[in-house]
């Protein structure tokens, strides 16, 4: 899903680092990632490893249109361990840490675009009202 770009000093997701990542973060989603791998072969056939990239790129762009849940996890845990890479941060321009406890810096944004939520009534369930009054 994330080929590598040697121009900008960016490892592909099947870098051997990322890929340990992968598997270490999949967790709950082994399901959906299972059904996602076997949607991605029944569709490539036995040598999706052997297309050209470009074919590779196709057949994956074509697929994960429709493939729904497998396809949006995949697509989550694969993207969630190569910018979790030290290497893809510093070629991004950030430094290889965590963003916290020191944070980042945002420029302050346009807090008038939240007012119309400010503004909605609330439309969940208050779980600290009681049924039959009080808190």
């Amino acid at each position: 899903m994330v080929p590598e770009d040697a121009a900008l000093g960016m490892p592909g997701a099947d870098d051997p680092a990322i890929l340990d990542d992968i598997v270490r973060s999949i967790g709950r989603d082994l399901p959906l990632v299972r059904e996602a791998l076997a949607a991605i072969m029944a569709k490539a056939g036995k040598g999706f490893a052997g297309l050209e990239r470009s074919a590779r790129e196709d057949l994956i762009n074509d697929w994960y249109a429709g493939g729904g849940a497998a396809a949006a996890v995949l697509g989550r845990v694969i993207l969630g361990a190569y910018y979790r890479d030290d290497r893809v941060l510093v070629a991004l321009g950030h430094e290889a840490r965590a963003p916290f406890p020191k944070g980042y810096v945002l420029e302050p944004g346009d807090w008038s675009l939240l007012d119309a939520v400010r503004d909605r009534p609330p439309f969940w369930r208050d779980d600290r009202i009681v049924p039959g009054g009080g808190r």
